[in-house]
């Protein structure tokens, strides 16, 4: 009977260690089916803030570092092959541009990606401009509003680098908005309100 407590406590070490590897593979399909590997996103990136709605963001959230930092799985920076390739044959490293970055966070039942956009090295009236070389004429009508709004929030601190694009959990896209997941399902509090142009206190 005393052997009973050790027998059980090996077992469930042993079970846990089978999901965790069953975790690790499917994130090595995943990144394999996506052409995904390590990167290490700059300093300017990590320490920006970002929001979470192309369109129309309501609100800011705080930086990128302390988001990747409060997920509860391990985490990881991935990057597409073809981005990697690009960012290394750029004249300069300050050359405004968009690229995209994966957060994969590791759970035992699922791999979540939070897919987002650096947009560190971009200005407002860049963000904008970048906007119109994909949009054209409908560029300003559809996102000057938000730029107007960014540069508000700039003025008083709250400036943003980033913006969580998609969420995908096991490859599959969510349907509910980045900004929703952030925020509800998540609690990731925002420090910004865009709508109401204030800082929202905590």
């Amino acid at each position: 009977m005393r052997l009973l407590p050790i027998l059980l406590g090996f077992l469930l070490l042993v079970g846990n260690g089978a999901t965790a590897l069953a975790a690790s593979q499917k994130a090595t399909a995943l990144r394999q089916a996506n052409g995904l590997s390590a990167f290490t996103p700059p300093d300017k990136f990590l320490a920006g803030n970002f929001v979470a709605d192309e369109m129309n963001p309501g609100v800011i959230f705080g930086t990128v570092k302390a988001f990747a930092a409060s997920r509860k799985c391990p985490t990881t920076w991935l990057i597409e092959e073809g981005e990697k390739a690009r960012l290394a044959a750029q004249g300069s490293p300050d050359q405004p541009v968009e690229y995209t970055l994966y957060l994969e966070e590791t759970c035992p039942d699922k791999v979540v990606y939070y897919v987002f956009i650096d947009q560190s090295r971009l200005t407002p009236q860049q963000w904008i401009e970048w906007r119109e070389k994909f949009h054209k004429s409908k560029a300003e009508p559809e996102y000057g509003s938000t730029k107007s709004k960014l540069d508000q929030a700039c003025t008083e601190g709250c400036g943003v680098g980033a913006e969580l694009r998609f969420v995908q959990v096991n490859g599959d896209l969510m349907t509910k908005s980045p900004e929703e997941v952030v925020r509800v399902d998540l609690k990731f509090a925002p420090i910004y309100d865009l709508n109401q142009q204030k800082k929202i206190s905590k």
